[in-house]
């Protein structure tokens, strides 16, 4: 029997002891051009990964180091950059990282309108409760689809449009925690053909009433109309057709074009914004008195929470303030004004140089707040009232500018910018999340982008689509404490719809 020596292990084949330092005998050796090879080559595949990979590492780590701080600071995250709170916080890291599906079969139109309702359909098995998204597209189009989830309501007829996922790209890493959304039924005689483009699917009224205010923008052969569609009672299937048709009532016509539309909480008004001002329009009667003429065209109407003031985004850049509650049947009534409006000659240039302006006045007759008049660089693409902090508004202008203001100092100028979108001349909606702590649109680069309302920090900006994401519509619905989120009063964590020239796609976070 061979004595054990330290450092060394007996070969009984050979007869001869071998230093335990060394190589084994008969192990391969690894040359030092097989481990540059290798070397290179993960380099090579760090090199290649996915960008949205790298930015999840990071977010990872950074997700991390925000929950150590919590476990050691409570819910204030103390950083070199000062206090946080961890929840805001972790919602933004959140939001930054969404999952975004698109459907199947839903693109050829390009969507200009977006909202969602649910409805009671009776089928043979008697009355079932779902949701309805409605599309209106720049060819006179307006499309339903039945939103089903997996294991609920389906049908025997019509299009299945099915979700896939278009960001992000390694899905598979996430597919342990992220639920794929149902999809989407098309159902044969579930679409109706308008004259013109739809530009507002707008719902109104009381709280189960169901109604949708529909407008379209007008020809070169006639104007545009104002349209409700109720949905209060259930859409019957007897034979696989939803009876929609039955429930489309033209309200008005007018000899002008329509660009968009807002209405009163009641739904007994609309306000139309026109070539040549904003009309009321009586939902029931279907008469039309003038609030405001100008010679500008109204590209946007937004009541705010009191609705006595109406904000109106005009072409050539202002936003008037309009008190909407005197009505006169006759516009030779109105009042005639003067406003002020500050033309921008030259835009700011990246070097913080500061805007060339110029004073023009144009006319507007109607009873005009002029403390509340302002202007933008460029024509008014959308704007949106807040409604849990009344007293702020949304602007966004055709110059790519998102700004956000104050009624009760607009002459101040804006309490927060948004920095990054793109546009130059296109109408995009500004998405405003239920909880309005997030704003998003999309750009004509066709990227998406998100901030929050608050700081203005840009959380997402991503190219998904080939063409520009030009309607937003959120969720209203707080599944958040059906689907056990972290913060169960905030729906700001639900869904959310995009609507493009790619067709339809959703918005969920994690």
């Amino acid at each position: 029997m061979p004595q054990e020596l330290p450092g060394f292990y007996y070969d009984a084949e050979k007869n001869r002891y071998f230093p335990v330092k060394g190589p084994i005998p008969g192990s391969s050796r690894i040359n030092s051009s097989a481990s540059s090879s290798s070397s290179s080559n993960t380099a090579r595949k760090a090199s290649i990964e996915p960008k949205q990979a790298k930015v999840r590492k990071e977010l990872k780590r950074a997700t991390t180091k925000m929950l150590l701080s919590r476990e050691l600071y409570g819910r204030v995250i103390i950083s070199a950059k000062g206090k946080y709170n961890f929840r805001e916080e972790y919602t933004k890291r959140l939001v930054s990282e969404p999952t975004i599906w698109r459907y199947s079969w839903t693109d050829g139109t390009s969507y200009r309108a977006l909202e969602q309702v649910d409805v009671i359909t009776s089928m043979q098995d008697g009355e079932v409760k779902t949701d309805l998204l409605l599309g209106g597209g720049m060819n006179g189009s307006l499309s339903s689809f039945y939103v089903v989830d997996k294991d609920a309501l389906e049908f025997d007829y019509g299009v299945r449009s099915t979700p896939d996922c278009a960001w992000p790209l390694d899905i598979k890493s996430k597919e342990a925690f992220v639920r794929s959304p149902g999809h989407l039924w098309r159902l044969d005689g579930a679409s109706l053909d308008m004259f013109s483009s739809i530009t507002c699917i707008k719902k109104f009224g009381k709280p189960g009433q169901r109604k949708i205010l529909i407008t379209t923008l007008g020809s070169a052969t006639s104007g545009g109309s104002v349209s409700v569609l109720n949905l209060s009672d259930p859409l019957v299937l007897p034979s696989g057709y939803p009876m929609i048709g039955g429930n489309f009532n033209e309200i008005t016509l007018f000899n002008r074009t329509v660009w968009t539309a807002d209405c009163n909480s009641d739904g007994s008004q609309a306000f139309i914004g026109t070539d040549l001002g904003v009309t009321l329009v009586n939902i029931e009667t279907g008469t039309q008195s003038w609030v405001c003429r100008c010679k500008s065209d109204i590209f946007s109407v937004q009541l705010d929470q009191s609705e006595k003031i109406a904000l109106c985004g005009l072409r050539n850049g202002a936003i008037v303030t309009i008190d909407v509650r005197q009505r006169p049947d006759n516009f030779a009534r109105l009042t005639r004004q003067r406003i002020l409006l500050h033309s921008h000659k030259t835009r700011e240039s990246l070097s913080g140089c500061n805007q060339n302006t110029s004073k023009d006045w144009f006319e507007l007759k109607g009873q005009i707040c002029q403390s509340g008049t302002i202007s933008m660089p460029s024509s008014i693409s959308c704007l949106a009232s807040l409604k849990l902090y009344e007293q702020y508004f949304l602007a966004s202008s055709m110059d790519g500018s998102i700004k956000l203001y104050d009624h009760r100092m607009v002459q101040r100028g804006a309490v927060q910018c948004y920095e990054g979108n793109v546009n130059s001349h296109t109408h995009i909606q500004l998405g405003v999340d239920p909880s309005e702590k997030f704003v998003m649109s999309g750009g004509e680069d066709n990227k998406l982008r998100l901030w929050s309302i608050r700081s203005g920090e840009l959380l997402l900006e991503e190219k998904l689509m080939s063409s520009t994401p030009s309607v937003v519509c959120w969720q209203k619905e707080d599944i958040c404490a059906r689907d056990g989120y972290i913060d169960d009063n905030h729906s700001h964590l639900g869904e959310a719809w995009l609507g493009s020239r790619d067709g339809l796609f959703r918005m969920r976070w994690s």
